[in-house]
């Protein structure tokens, strides 16, 4: 196939061999199968941030570390360096996450290398050797589901623990991989004490992941794991091997109602981007 623009510098370097095709292609990013040498991989070309609207990476960005105060002034008065700026810290969070992440234990795809722009991680695949499924896109028994659900609330109390989360996680962003779900895509991560949405982002994740399951093992619905850790999270008495209850009384229900109707509403478009990316792989854009 036609070499991508972004892949040229990685080709004439030799650290990407061969582009083998056109993987997913959405509003943030293009994805390719490539191979290093042996083993094939995913490259992942960030497209510009102008295509998201600025209120939306404002709410990702808020407490997030720059290099230095000279760039914070900028990215908060929006100069022409600041734009260029807050794209960098962008296309860089996912690969500092990902590093990070993997330190600590949370199953998330292995960084290889962040390249001119381009970020080069593990291929996940299943069991049979092709590209994972995303959760959404198969059948669970109701073990399974309550399975892959402890696991995956596990790895949010994880990322919590290492002062993250997700922000955007959902069906669409974890992949059953031969060794059990992965959790991909993570440029919008965001600070847990830095940000003033982290909770209600953390209720959202927590929410998407539990309605997914849920449709195999019904009970799943009536937890309540996002309140339960968060509130353990603010005392200090959260831990990555905490055995959580999913049970949790408090007076704020409206809290989970409002991150509920935000996760359908973001459910809706990101299926909306997910078909996009599907029609542009398959016409090879």
């Amino acid at each position: 196939m036609k070499i991508p623009k972004g892949l040229v510098p990685l080709i004439e370097e030799g650290v990407v061999d061969e582009v083998i095709r056109s993987l997913r292609s959405g509003k943030e990013a293009s994805i390719y199968v490539v191979r290093c040498r042996s083993e094939m991989r995913c490259a992942k070309i960030y497209k510009d941030l102008a295509q998201r609207s600025f209120q939306q990476r404002a709410q990702y960005q808020e407490g997030r570390r720059v290099r230095s105060s000279r760039q914070a002034r900028a990215m908060g008065q929006r100069t022409r360096f600041g734009r260029k700026a807050q794209e960098t810290a962008w296309k860089t969070a996912e690969v500092d996450a990902l590093n990070h992440l993997s330190a600590v234990g949370v199953r998330v795809p292995i960084p290889y290398g962040f390249f001119s722009g381009v970020l080069l991680m593990e291929l996940i695949t299943d069991a049979d050797g092709s590209v994972a499924p995303d959760l959404g896109e198969i059948e669970h028994s109701p073990e399974e589901a309550r399975v892959f659900h402890r696991f995956l609330i596990g790895q949010i109390v994880r990322m919590l623990c290492a002062g993250m989360v997700h922000g955007d996680l959902s069906e669409y962003n974890v992949l059953v991989g031969a060794d059990g779900p992965v959790i991909i895509d993570l440029p919008q991560v965001v600070s847990a004490t830095g940000n003033n949405n982290a909770r209600e982002m953390l209720l959202r994740d927590v929410n998407n992941i539990t309605v997914t399951l849920g449709k195999s093992a019904q009970e799943l619905l009536t937890t309540r794991f996002a309140p339960e850790m968060w509130s353990l999270y603010e005392r200090g008495e959260l831990h990555p091997d905490i055995e959580l209850t999913g049970v949790f009384d408090d007076d704020e229900g409206g809290a989970d109602l409002e991150a509920t109707l935000i996760s359908i509403e973001d459910a809706r478009e990101e299926a909306l981007r997910r078909q996009e990316g599907r029609d542009n792989a398959e016409r090879g854009e």
